[in-house]
């Protein structure tokens, strides 16, 4: 446990060249996140958002 370093990948597909990313570094660690949206999904991104903001709301 002393200096090892746990890695778990999660990801099912390979993301597109292009795909878009956000890169953030923390300390040695860099952060690579890239956005996928579904292609079956119904919900917009602003429906979406909302959805999210009316839940946390509620949690106060």
């Amino acid at each position: 446990m002393g200096g090892e370093k746990i890695t778990e990948n999660t990801t099912t597909t390979t993301p597109a060249k292009d795909a878009p990313a956000l890169v953030k570094k923390i300390g040695r660690t860099t952060y690579i996140v890239r956005v996928h949206f579904s292609k079956t999904s119904r919900e917009t991104m602003s429906d979406k958002i909302k959805r999210m903001l009316k839940n946390e709301i509620q949690q106060m």
